[in-house]
């Protein structure tokens, strides 16, 4: 399954790690262990963030997504499932909202 990871880093200890240069060497090395399809760097909420594309095969591997994150930045992770065009037609919603016509929003 595709997930978004959206990874927020907090200002420390993110700033001591680019001061003495171990910032980037970490990055590079996390980067290697997942293998996202894609990553991007960005601010989020007034901190550092990235943004990456990964493909999860069960529950079981979030940690080792996640885990490299937590343990070398302190960083929060959040994990969102992403759906191309065709995941979404496979979806068939008009199935779904026939099933659920009877239900009316005031």
């Amino acid at each position: 399954m595709r997930m978004l990871v959206n990874v927020i880093f907090p200002i420390e200890p993110f700033n001591s790690m680019a001061r003495n240069g171990t910032a980037g060497e970490i990055i590079s090395r996390v980067i290697n262990d997942i293998k996202p399809e894609s990553i991007y760097f960005s601010e989020q909420d007034g901190h550092r963030g990235a943004i990456m594309v990964v493909e999860v095969p069960d529950a079981a591997a979030i940690p080792s997504i996640a885990e490299p994150w937590f343990l070398n930045f302190e960083a929060n992770c959040e994990f969102r499932i992403a759906m191309t065009p065709d995941d979404l037609m496979r979806a068939n919603l008009t199935k779904l909202a026939e099933k659920w016509s009877d239900i009316h929003v005031v």
